[in-house]
């Protein structure tokens, strides 16, 4: 048995127009962990998904879940594993109800009772037609459908996308119950929402432009990333200065600005020993974390 049930070893996938949606990317996800992958958009969150769902074929690499490729698993293989994508497509004519029966038939683990606890908690008519519902609705019911399966992989892209604060914290407290259960399911999900990730995620990766740039425990991710400044008394740094543990840094004139993993209070000695250099070292919460990485201003490359 695998030591990872969600697993990607240098996957690429390039695009019509040469567009390298993944460009090596390297994800690696122990048993029973709930992992977090955030990034802008287009940084390939979504074609990491469907890669690893088997729904489209890298170019090259290896992606599996529990072991197996999903592009050639067989139906038990498959029915081990719920997904929400990003854009749903449902039967519209069909009712809820008749929506989960249909969905039954091709899970072994198929909770009914379950499916039906969540129509009544997600306030989602079992009677009511998929095409009537509103799209939070609807997005409700794709949840429902991948959870009542009882997998033992759990892939949710944007899986809040459309949904009010009210039915987002239901979904947050579900798969929150999911993880209490204690039959280890794993669980990787993609957001934009900080506050999200900060209540579910046990594992956080950082993705850009097809690559992982970081990947780490939650705790260790928000209390070991800095913002690191180091200011010359030169017009401008030495030249190839970099931060130690820089992720990404800019340069402005003589000032050096870093988000930087900071293992040790010794990391940055050999800078504060620089003759005319000045430290400066910064706090940074998840989402500031992700303002410095992705916001306005931050073209510099990552270093990996």
């Amino acid at each position: 048995m695998p030591d990872y049930a969600i697993e990607t070893k240098d996957v690429t996938k390039i695009f019509p127009g040469h567009v390298a949606a993944l460009a090596g990317l390297d994800l690696a996800v122990p048993r029973g962990t709930v992992y977090g992958l955030i990034g802008r958009n287009g940084a390939g969150k979504t074609t990491a998904i469907r890669a690893l769902m088997g729904l489209l074929h890298a170019d090259s690499g290896a992606a599996r879940l529990m072991g197996f490729n999903m592009w050639t698993a067989s139906r038990v293989e498959r029915e081990r594993v719920g997904y929400v994508s990003q854009s749903q497509q449902l039967h519209a004519w069909m009712t809820v109800g008749e929506l989960a029966d249909y969905a039954s038939h091709f899970y072994d683990r198929w909770d009914d009772v379950y499916a039906r606890s969540l129509a009544r908690k997600f306030e989602t008519p079992w009677d009511r037609q998929v095409g009537v519902l509103s799209g939070g609705q609807q997005r409700k019911v794709s949840i429902l459908l991948a959870l009542s399966a009882r997998p033992e992989v759990l892939l949710l892209d944007e899986p809040a996308a459309g949904l009010d604060p009210i039915a987002r914290r239901e979904l947050v407290d579900e798969v929150v119950e999911v993880i209490a259960r204690g039959d280890g399911c794993t669980v990787l999900f993609s957001t934009h929402i900080i506050s999200d990730l900060e209540r579910l995620a046990e594992m956080v990766g950082v993705m850009d432009r097809g690559r992982m740039v970081m990947s780490s425990r939650l705790d260790d991710l928000k209390t070991r990333t800095k913002r690191v400044q180091v200011i010359f008394e030169a017009a401008a740094p030495p030249a190839d200065f970099r931060v130690p543990g820089a992720v990404r840094q800019t340069v402005e004139g003589p000032v050096v600005t870093a988000v930087a993993r900071i293992e040790s209070d010794t990391q940055l000695d050999a800078v504060r020993r620089i003759p005319g250099a000045r430290v400066n070292v910064f706090p940074l919460g998840l989402e500031d974390a992700f303002i410095e990485l992705f916001g306005p201003g931050s073209r510099a490359e990552f270093t990996l």
